[in-house]
């Protein structure tokens, strides 16, 4: 008989699992693809996950197998598994669509591929805002801005812009409702708490855990 371990009792004092994150750059999984891309400090990229011609701004993370294409990823972005950001097209409106038009040189030794189709492609910048929460299996399209603070719901399709802390779910996503009254949003705006420099952060550590936003707004901002 396999013995079961008890639950513990008593607080944990970590539960990180992985490498001590960095403020010299990024944690990249070693199975992770990564390609014309830069990383600011405390940023992490997770297993599998394929990451191409985007930024990485402070503190923003992805988790595993997140494929991120032409995307600006805001300070402390959150971007949960299985995520597509920035999702490249096929040319539509051609009479073929497949990658022989523009991977040429994959079929034909004589051929180029195609230059100035990679360039729009890649000029179709994703944005995502400050502390935004990229959920489960999610897809937020090229040309799309994420504001601050919104939160995608899980699965959701996202082919149209998100007002800063707004709620946004379904295929195609659809606006659910705000995180806050529209008194606290423009407040924390104006905090802008996610442009603090680390060590204030630690000093507020305590209060971002325990302080709804409302309180955590009339401490530090009066």
């Amino acid at each position: 008989m396999t013995a079961i371990s008890p639950l513990p009792t008593e607080p944990q004092h970590s539960h990180r699992t992985g490498p001590l994150l960095s403020p010299d750059g990024a944690v990249i999984h070693p199975s992770a693809q990564v390609a014309n891309s830069s990383f600011a400090p405390w940023t992490e990229v997770g297993e599998g996950s394929r990451i191409l011609n985007s930024t990485f701004e402070a503190y923003a993370y992805c988790d595993r197998f997140a494929d991120i294409a032409n995307t600006t990823v805001g300070r402390f972005s959150n971007i949960a598994a299985m995520t597509r950001i920035g999702p490249t097209d096929h040319p539509f409106a051609h009479a073929a669509q497949h990658h022989f038009l523009y991977r040429s040189s994959y079929y034909w030794e004589d051929a180029t591929d195609d230059d100035a189709f990679f360039a729009a492609r890649a000029a179709r910048r994703t944005s995502l805002g400050a502390d935004c929460w990229i959920g489960h299996g999610a897809i937020v399209k090229p040309e799309v801005t994420i504001g601050i603070g919104a939160i995608i719901a899980a699965g959701a399709v996202v082919t149209k812009d998100v007002s800063p802390f707004t709620i946004v779910a379904g295929c195609p996503a659809r606006p659910m409702r705000k995180r806050f009254v529209q008194d606290v949003i423009d407040r924390l705006l104006a905090l802008a708490w996610w442009d603090w420099p680390h060590e204030r952060l630690r000093a507020a550590l305590a209060d971002f855990r325990e302080l709804q936003a409302e309180a955590f707004l009339e401490k530090y901002q009066g």
